[in-house]
């Protein structure tokens, strides 16, 4: 199951997108895709309204998608998770998951303009699997509990500002916090129809050349995992997102190869979650 919000920024509407592609109004079921939804059982409150055929069709010709998930509580951010990604930056390959923590106000839907910051010149592309917790996670025993905790998958696209990142003061939330930072979606696809997360791939092409193409089986700390070991540090609440990490092929990471400029086009793919595509404006 497909799940997406339509409409302007502020005022979207939620739908699902049914096995034969229609989409179909939410608006009966309720107000919006968020925690509140994810806790209270919305997921199977949809998938029995489907089954029943009492979803009315909506015409989303020309509309807007908004990110999947109405603002998350928070973003979490697992930095360095994928080996390849590790090591054309420079960097150590982690014992322990690089946690850092996004402003939410950075999700903005898959296809809006993304604004490189006043003074950028390093704006860089990251496109990750964004995992979206349904239930409380909070200490949980073991990696196999985080199952049932996990309300479904995006893609994302985990913008990132590296000289306000790294040159700086050595703060990564100054270089991932700028606004609109974070495109999410186009769906929220509901772990059944996402199948095994350890096998996606991942793609993102910069004006048509492809920078990046790898696979979750890359990870080297797998989506189980992380929600377990993040539980065991804060919890995790319903409509929380954790981008997963990406592969290599970002900028920071390819010597010559020029950052994001005004007029930019990203597009980003990942196996069975749909495509998402940006141009990227000068603030």
């Amino acid at each position: 199951m497909k799940l997406l919000r339509i409409g302007e920024p502020g005022a979207e509407t939620p739908a699902v997108r049914d096995d034969d592609g229609t989409i179909r109004t939410l608006a009966g079921l309720t107000d919006d895709i968020n925690g509140t939804f994810l806790a209270s059982e919305g997921i199977d409150r949809v998938r029995t309204a489907l089954a029943e055929g009492s979803l009315p069709v909506v015409d989303a010709i020309g509309l807007r998608f908004g990110a999947p998930i109405a603002r998350p509580g928070k973003v979490v951010c697992i930095g360095l998770n994928y080996r390849d990604h590790a090591e054309e930056t420079g960097a150590a390959v982690p014992e322990r998951p690089v946690v850092f923590l996004k402003d939410p106000s950075t999700v903005v839907g898959p296809f809006d303009q993304v604004l490189i910051p006043r003074g950028s010149v390093k704006t860089d592309w990251e496109v990750e699997l964004a995992v979206v917790i349904g239930r409380e996670a909070r200490y949980l025993t073991d990696p196999s509990a985080a199952a049932d905790r996990i309300a479904g998958y995006a893609i994302s696209n985990d913008v990132s500002e590296r000289e306000f990142q790294l040159e700086y003061s050595g703060q990564w939330d100054l270089g991932k916090s700028c606004e609109g930072f974070n495109p999410l979606g186009p769906w929220l696809v509901t772990p059944d129809e996402a199948g095994d997360p350890q096998e996606l791939g991942l793609r993102l092409t910069v004006n048509g050349e492809p920078r990046q193409d790898g696979s979750t089986k890359n990870m080297i700390f797998d989506v189980a995992y992380l929600v377990w070991y993040l539980s065991q540090y804060m919890v995790l609440n319903p409509g929380d997102v954790i981008n997963t990490g990406t592969p290599a092929g970002v900028a920071l990471g390819l010597p010559g190869t020029p950052y994001l400029r005004g007029g930019d086009t990203v597009e980003l793919s990942i196996d069975g979650l749909g495509t998402q595509r940006q141009t990227f404006i000068n603030a």
